[in-house]
């Protein structure tokens, strides 16, 4: 089913945005709490729809001062593309690392994490995150990944029946799982079912 684009009109211009910004960001704040999923004391993943990337661009035209119109549609495009695609979700994959002093140091520990996330559905199904290229190298990790988890009919089929999600990582210097709070998990399943989900979400947000 995949998520549509975030549309040019969609957009709110300087003056408006400026007038309820503050606003905005509670309601996506509040947005968030069934979109997040902290995974150990260091990881977290945001999964995306319409109204996080909505405000994502937002923020960056704000705060860029960005006002010509095709420089907009190229942020919309950059950050549309974090979107799930048909049978797919997809997160923002946060590292977050407290003492800034060993930032690069525990960034190397979980070098190959791309190949230890998971999204488990009930007791036999694990789908494998496929991590963006270009974040990470042999040498160096970004702490700011972008994952994607595709499900086939059978894993759908099992999440909307109501089987339990939870996030896995199995590194070696990193293990730890989370088992999906039921408000997390009624809205990534309708990420995958419910069209407008996303679309109404995104009006909240933007309009209150």
């Amino acid at each position: 089913m995949g998520m549509d684009p975030i549309r040019l009109e969609e957009m709110l211009g300087r003056e408006r945005y400026g007038a309820v910004r503050e606003a905005v960001r509670r309601r996506v704040i509040e947005h968030k709490r069934s979109r997040r999923v902290a995974v150990g004391d260091r990881i977290s993943l945001l999964f995306e729809d319409r109204a996080t990337v909505w405000y994502q661009t937002q923020e960056m035209i704000w705060v860029e001062h960005i006002t010509d119109l095709d420089a907009i549609r190229e942020e919309l495009s950059v950050y549309g593309a974090l979107l799930p695609r048909r049978s797919e979700l997809s997160a923002t994959l946060l590292i977050e690392i407290a003492d800034q002093a060993r930032i690069r140091e525990e960034l190397a520990q979980l070098l190959g994490i791309d190949r230890h996330v998971w999204l488990e559905i009930g007791d036999d199904h694990r789908v494998p995150a496929v991590f963006d290229e270009g974040r990470q190298t042999a040498e160096k990790l970004s702490a700011v990944q972008f994952v994607r988890f595709a499900l086939d009919a059978a894993a759908q089929g099992r999440a909307v029946a109501g089987a339990p999600l939870a996030v896995a990582i199995d590194h070696p210097a990193y293990r730890h799982r989370t088992l999906l709070c039921e408000d997390v998990r009624r809205s990534l399943v309708a990420d995958l079912t419910d069209a407008a989900a996303a679309e109404v979400a995104l009006q909240r947000v933007r309009d209150g």
